[in-house]
């Protein structure tokens, strides 16, 4: 039978390879990329800005069809027929979801060149293993 080398003796428990100065246990190239400043968070306050002023305008719109023309513009719109409806019947229906669908898009559209505005790329994320162990 072989004996154990010094670091398999009963007992031992062996030794991780510790990490260098600025790596931490568990990097990824993706994680090392976050850490060294190149996420959304670090880019500065005019992402974030330009993000949520955009959210800001895609509400602002979402609410005005929902809820402007859905029910506090309805007397002024039921006086428009649509398809053999009163618009203003039709915008609390129809019409919200008609405008909130594209709205959808359009955000994701926006979302993706503001990203590429800034260096931001989703494919490095999804490219990159969940933990170490993957």
């Amino acid at each position: 039978m072989k004996e154990p080398s010094a670091g398999e003796r009963e007992g031992d428990t062996p030794r991780r390879k510790e990490p260098s100065a600025g790596e931490r246990e568990g990097d990824t190239p993706r994680r090392k990329e976050q850490r060294e400043g190149d996420t959304p968070r670090r880019k500065g306050p005019s992402y974030w800005q330009e993000n949520l002023r955009l959210v800001a305008v895609c509400l602002a719109v979402w609410f005005f069809v929902s809820f402007g023309c859905g029910l506090l513009l309805v007397d002024v719109l039921n006086q428009v027929t649509f398809g053999g409806f009163h618009l203003g019947f039709w915008f609390a229906q129809q019409g919200s979801i008609y405008v909130f669908v594209p709205l959808i898009f359009i955000y994701a559209w926006r979302v993706t060149r503001l990203d590429r505005k800034y260096g931001i790329d989703e494919s490095d994320e999804r490219d990159a293993p969940a933990s170490p162990d993957d």
